[in-house]
């Protein structure tokens, strides 16, 4: 397996010093654990939306989507009635898929099984360790609606926590370090892969998104 510093050195040689700092994530303005689970629904909705669609839309019609479901209030959208799902489709502010719709009653209930077994659903999400990312991508995978993937991914890195994304650019990237051959979907590969991540952030002092960012770009777009 490469280390980091020779992957590092990859991503300078396309980027350039002043590149790769551009690419690099910013530090979250509030850490998650201290989010009101409402930002968690609002960003895992919005992420759930993405999917498949054009991003740019949804950005657009956002604040349509914090109106129509009230600000994302956990307690009101898990009680989501079928009068509620009705009048949501015939809302021309939001995108009007039914089942992804549904997704933000079932995220709701998940929250507050979370908030009521923890405290704070933000706080049990944002403390899981970053050495066990993957148990986390499973466990919202398993316990949420559509939270698996990219969306689960995407989701965590716009809240904050310091989590790798398995793009296209990046799994390119961990099968030329050396680390799999192939696709990272498997139960081994995703442990070969923070295993992987865990043995660069320790040589590094990088955190995760960082090095997760400088994989994507030591290979070509």
């Amino acid at each position: 397996m490469k280390t980091f510093a020779e992957i590092h050195e990859m991503a300078l040689a396309r980027k350039g010093a002043d590149g790769l700092a551009a690419e690099m994530p910013s530090p979250p303005e509030t850490p998650l654990r201290d989010l009101s689970d409402d930002r968690l629904l609002a960003e895992f909705t919005k992420r759930i939306f993405q999917a498949g669609f054009n991003w740019s839309v949804i950005e657009k019609k956002w604040p349509g989507f914090e109106a129509a479901f009230h600000g994302f209030d956990i307690a009101r959208n898990a009680m989501m009635s079928d009068e509620d799902l009705d009048r949501h489709l015939k809302n021309t502010d939001i995108v009007r898929n039914a089942a992804k719709i549904l997704t933000v009653r079932d995220n709701a209930v998940f929250l507050s099984d979370l908030a009521r077994e923890h405290g704070s659903a933000a706080r049990f999400i944002g403390d899981w360790p970053v050495e066990d990312t993957v148990g986390l991508f499973e466990f919202l995978k398993k316990r949420g609606s559509r939270l698996g993937g990219a969306t689960c991914q995407y989701g965590l890195r716009f809240l904050g926590y310091d989590a790798f994304i398995l793009s296209k650019s990046v799994v390119a990237a961990l099968n030329m370090a050396g680390v799999i051959d192939g696709a990272a979907t498997s139960k081994t590969a995703m442990r070969k892969v923070q295993d992987a991540f865990n043995t660069w952030h320790a040589e590094s002092g990088l955190p995760y998104a960082s090095i997760s960012r400088t994989l994507a770009c030591s290979v070509p777009d």
